[in-house]
């Protein structure tokens, strides 16, 4: 086996899948019914018998809210930390190459910089301290890795802020949204595009980040998704729409690291037209 795919029935494995299959690359996928993460035993067996070289580990806990408390930050702790954990030493025991995804939310967001691949971590809510936690495991235990931190992640195979606001659009006329949040937006296809650029370029090993290019806030992310609508959004703060979760006011990620191994990123409006063209 070449390439492994964990998580590969999820919103980023499926569009990593559609990838590579568009490029005639073979790969093997394994979804949690094929590959339970969580248990090292069966990790350790299917590394063995696989010795997999490179090794997409898209398998992860993304409930932001539902990880704040049981059931679940247990499930949280179990899928982002110990089976990272496992993935990461499984894929040393192999010689594997192993890309890991992280997100913006290692950061606390109190800052007005752009954060650097070097700046010190300080996740303020539990999805993002697991996360945290991965990265690390990682850094320890493998030899040739790229952790690949990602934000606002929106793409045609799952769930995602895109597709929510498109849903309410066609029941509502008048929408609130946050506007004291900016990130930046991150197409999946983007992001697997760029997962496999490293690989295929030898790129450094080490930690990178890779969103779409330009910023924004969700409200203004929210007034572009529905721009060709009659439906009136109105900007409000963090504090007139409470969640379980703390959210970083200002999460946006310097991306020169990854412009530097030579690949090009497409602003996230550009992103979302070509994305909203293929649904």
């Amino acid at each position: 086996m070449e390439i492994l795919i964990t998580g590969a029935n999820g919103q980023l494995g499926t569009e990593l899948r559609h990838l590579l299959d568009e490029r005639n690359v073979g790969y093997t996928s394994a979804g949690s019914k094929e590959l339970d993460i969580t248990d090292a035993t069966a990790v350790n067996e299917f590394f063995a018998a696989n010795e997999p070289k490179i090794v997409y580990h898209c398998a992860a806990y993304t409930a932001v809210d539902a990880a704040e408390e049981e059931p679940g930050k247990t499930l949280d702790e179990k899928v982002n930390v110990d089976g990272t954990i496992n993935i990461a030493k499984a894929a040393e025991s192999v010689g594997a190459t192993l890309v890991y995804i992280s997100t913006d939310y290692v950061f606390d967001g109190t800052r007005s910089e752009l954060y650097s691949v070097d700046d010190t971590p300080n996740p303020r809510n539990e999805y993002g301290r697991t996360k945290y936690e991965g990265e690390l495991a990682v850094q320890k235990y493998v030899s040739k890795y790229y952790i690949i931190r990602t934000s606002w992640v929106f793409g045609e195979y799952g769930k995602n802020f895109v597709y929510t606001m498109l849903n309410l659009a066609k029941t509502h006329d008048y929408l609130t949204v946050v506007n004291d949040q900016i990130g930046r937006p991150t197409w999946t296809r983007t992001l697997a595009e760029f997962m496999t650029h490293v690989v295929d370029k030898h790129s450094d090993y080490g930690v990178y980040q890779l969103s779409n290019d330009d910023s924004c806030s969700w409200y203004e992310f929210a007034k572009e998704i529905l721009k060709d609508t009659n439906v009136e959004i109105a900007p409000v703060t963090s504090e007139e729409y409470p969640q379980k979760a703390y959210r970083p006011r200002h999460s946006i990620m310097d991306l020169s690291k990854a412009k530097a191994t030579g690949f090009e990123i497409i602003s996230w409006q550009e992103a979302l037209e070509k994305f909203k063209k293929k649904i």
